[in-house]
């Protein structure tokens, strides 16, 4: 199970969106799991993520090597295309690091990956979606932009600021996008997914 598997938006949008996580099995393999988490991330920074970071912290894609010197638990990337993954995936099973990958995304696209790298799913999970009182929700639009945050820490009213100074003219769709990210504690916030996002919120 992951807090990255509940993700919303249309199939087009979800094609460029890829978070690939690495987390150590306590009592199993965490014994020696840091440098094997920093390994990951070295070798999927090679690939030009849109966001690297870990639950110390937080999403730094400008300070990707800060992110890596104090990884201590696990270890997140995201990527905008599925070539990225493949490449990723192929050379993590090189490196045969030992401890388990987590990648979310559209199921077929994912699947594509795997197989590309000549893997075999060990779990597939589904999101089910949401239960109970979704009239409470936010607009789908902003559900779009918060559930990239797993742990949901981004307000829908700051996604709803961002808009309205893109609207303005103060923001653009990237700087707006930037302003989000780092409200994501763990680093697995798409800001080039966004940025398209609140670009189209801005032109309705």
């Amino acid at each position: 199970m992951t807090h990255t598997l509940h993700r919303r938006g249309t199939a087009e949008s979800l094609s460029g969106d890829y978070v690939m996580l690495m987390i150590q099995a306590i009592g199993i393999n965490e014994d020696g799991h840091i440098p094997k988490i920093q390994e990951f991330l070295r070798i999927a920074l090679r690939h030009k993520p849109v966001n690297i970071g870990s639950v110390d912290m937080g999403g730094m894609i400008d300070k990707p090597e800060e992110v890596i010197a104090n990884v201590s638990k696990i270890g997140h990337v995201v990527f905008d295309n599925k070539e990225a993954v493949t490449t990723v995936l192929k050379e993590l099973k090189e490196a045969d690091l030992g401890i388990s990958v987590v990648v979310s995304g559209i199921y077929e696209n994912v699947d594509e990956c795997i197989e590309k790298a000549g893997l075999k799913h060990h779990t597939a999970n589904f999101s089910l979606g949401i239960w109970g009182r979704t009239e409470k929700l936010p607009s789908n639009d902003i559900l779009e932009v918060t559930t990239m945050c797993g742990h949901a820490l981004i307000a829908p009213n700051l996604v709803k600021s961002m808009v309205a100074e893109i609207k303005a003219g103060t923001k653009t769709p990237e700087a707006a996008a930037k302003v989000l990210m780092p409200q994501c504690a763990c680093g697995v916030f798409n800001p080039a997914r966004t940025a398209k996002l609140l670009a189209a919120m801005a032109k309705k």
